[in-house]
């Protein structure tokens, strides 16, 4: 109604624009831009992608167009062509951890494998909280072609489709039967990708005549947006309940998970360190948070952790979690924390996370919860007391940390052995990369050795994905993370056998002339599963990499007889293979000095040695069996497994 006539009055056509829902699409995602503490960036500033059917004329179509003819005002939108769809997520996925969650890449696919290929990257972004947009290409909306080619028929409804398998492993998850329907579906995607509590894998299946479908779209759905990413603040009560229980600790122990890299929360970690005394952890994805070389740093804790932290949490009447899911390999399988009377403070964004081990709850930003806890617990909000851990516990921290590195210093040091052990390697690495520079791994013995021994003096340099410890994670994962920080040194270490999952992204590395260090370490086996299938009873069955034996009929014939360093030439990058540890720091030296990409084999002994620990990892073992080997090892699982609890 006109406010003066009482007459009706037309509202004006909102003006709109012809596009593709693919063109829509990119055209939207270049629009997108976080900010947090008066940081503004690109939300999506690139999109890796393989194309097929499914995708070829729809979204590969708007990214050309994008490229060569983009409209007035569009932002550019970068395709990054990758050779493998599960290697794109991780490389994805690497990018946006490497930016705190701030940023992150999009990833399109074809039909069918193509599309499923994902899933696995989609698992492990969702897993390990970190935010990708995935983009699925699906089957035909209008059905006029059913089924078509890669299509999964279900006799019980037409609206399913392989794309399914990626509801479970995503944080958010919509088809896009109708063009109109993308707006509230995008627009919900970036609230998911963007909230740090909620974030992980965000997937928009597309069915590929969808993709193509043209649409009057209103303009300002292209608006430039820009998502806040807020810091959470503690509630008061439940910063005094919290409060209260760090005040009765007498032998505290703060954890650090990544929650604490994302957030950026180190100056606040080192503040709070310093104002009470009390000896902090970390996680895999935390490590670093607090630099190792801080007093109050006592390393890795759980299943593999370093046994200075660990004896600590065995200790610790109060444990302090900040940023932490407590995955099992943190809690050593519910083994780590056994004072009887243990309770536990968590910090979290997330509130699931926060409940766990029947803690007191704070949900709230990491950094601006450690300020919160810092400033009470310092005396300077007026409370009645402040918080300081026994002196006797600081010093027991600082001696147990002491003990440890004199533990582990043969592990860096010469054996006798032929090949050097990965540990030489990994003390090598450790002295001759930057504080700027980043390590990146993620299965086998690796991340046990690493965790235990690797001292990171910053968040940024320990690259360790080990919520899904995926095979095949490290080599995109060095892509995505020179592309998100290409000032830094980015070293990926990769076992041979992680090596031969997933290759194919040096062809992309080299295409886009990124400068990262590749390091193979070659032992002729599964490291990792072979040492627990033998401290498990099973002899290391099945995890050397052996010919086949006419006379046992078993694979423990001649080594095979592949060339890794070969097969990393026909790439066309720079290959050393060395088989000392001199050798190996000549050549990563000159890996260094070099403007482009470069490889260095590592010929290492298969059997260690590895840093000794007490930390224990719920592994079941046969009960019954006809081999002493099993026999044996589960009368120690039985024992080991008895100070396993719930912690109520």
């Amino acid at each position: 109604m006109s406010e003066h006539s009482g007459t009706t009055t037309p509202s004006p056509a909102a003006p709109t624009v012809r596009l593709t829902v693919g063109q829509a699409l990119v055209r939207f995602l270049a629009a997108q831009h976080t900010e947090r503490d008066g940081e503004r960036q690109r939300l999506i500033p690139g999109t890796f992608g393989i194309f097929g059917h499914g995708n070829v004329a729809g979204v590969g179509q708007a990214l050309l167009q994008n490229a060569v003819d983009p409209a007035e005002g569009e932002a550019e939108m970068p395709y990054y062509q990758a050779r493998n769809e599960q290697n794109m997520v991780h490389a994805a996925v690497a990018y946006a951890r490497t930016r705190n969650r701030l940023q992150t890449l999009a990833c399109t696919a074809s039909i069918g494998p193509g599309s499923t290929n994902m899933v696995t990257g989609a698992a492990l972004a969702t897993i390990d909280r970190i935010p990708v947009l995935i983009l699925p290409s699906d089957v035909f909306a209008n059905r006029a072609v059913d089924p078509v080619l890669q299509q999964l028929e279900d006799e019980r409804a037409m609206d399913v489709s392989v794309n399914d398998a990626f509801r479970p492993v995503s944080r958010y998850f919509d088809r896009i039967w109708r063009p109109e329907q993308l707006i509230p579906s995008a627009l919900a995607a970036m609230r998911v990708l963007t909230d740090p509590a909620e974030t992980g894998a965000v997937t928009l299946a597309l069915p590929q005549d969808v993709q193509a479908e043209a649409y009057d779209w209103p303009l300002e759905f292209f608006r430039e947006r820009t998502w806040h990413v807020a810091r959470s603040v503690p509630e008061p009560a439940a910063l005094d309940r919290a409060l209260e229980v760090i005040r009765s600790a007498r032998r505290p122990l703060l954890v650090a998970g990544g929650g604490a890299v994302y957030s950026e929360a180190s100056e606040a970690l080192a503040a709070f360190a310093e104002a009470t005394g009390i000896p902090v952890a970390d996680t895999q994805a935390g490590k670093g948070a607090l630099s190792a070389d801080h007093p109050a740093s006592v390393g890795g804790v759980g299943a593999t952790g370093n046994d200075a932290a660990n004896t600590l949490a065995a200790e610790a009447d109060v444990v302090i979690g900040v940023g932490t899911r407590y995955t099992d390999f943190t809690t050593a399988s519910h083994t780590a924390f056994r004072d009887p009377d243990v309770r536990f403070v968590n910090l979290n964004v997330k509130a699931f996370d926060a409940a766990k081990h029947s803690a007191e709850m704070v949900v709230a930003d990491a950094r601006t919860g450690l300020e919160a806890l810092t400033a009470a617990l310092a005396g300077t909000t007026g409370s009645a007391d402040g918080y300081r851990a026994p002196q006797e516990h600081q010093d027991r921290a600082r001696e147990l940390r002491e003990q440890w590195e004199e533990r582990i210093a043969p592990c860096f040091a010469p054996h006798d052995q032929e090949l050097p052990a990965q540990t030489e390697i990994f003390g090598a690495l450790n002295e001759m990369m930057g504080e700027s520079d980043i390590v990146i791994n993620a299965a086998g013995s690796m991340p046990g050795d690493l965790q235990a021994l690797w001292r990171a003096r910053t968040p940024l340099q320990y690259h360790l994905e080990y919520g899904y410890s995926c095979m095949g994670y490290e080599l995109p994962a060095s892509l995505g993370a020179k592309m998100a920080a290409p000032e830094s040194e980015v070293v990926a270490i990769i076992g041979d056998g992680t090596f031969q999952m997933a290759p194919q992204e040096i062809a992309t590395i080299v295409a886009e002339d990124l400068k990262v260090i590749l390091v193979i370490l070659q032992n002729h086996g599964w490291s990792s599963i072979g040492s627990l299938s033998e401290s498990h009873g099973s002899q290391r069955f099945g995890t050397r990499y052996r010919m086949r034996s006419k006379e046992s009929g078993l694979l423990d014939g001649e080594k095979l007889p592949m060339d890794i360093a070969a097969n990393i030439r026909s790439y066309g990058i720079e290959v050393s293979e060395v088989s000392a540890t001199a050798d190996f720091r000549d050549a990563f030296r000159r890996a260094e000095a070099s403007e482009h990409a470069s490889a260095i084999v590592v010929n290492t002994d298969l059997y260690g040695p590895n840093p000794p620990g007490i930390g224990w990892w719920d592994v079941p073992v046969s009960q019954t069996s006809r081999l002493e080997s099993t026999r044996e090892a589960s009368a120690a699982y039985e024992s080991e497994k008895a100070p396993q609890r719930h912690y109520l």
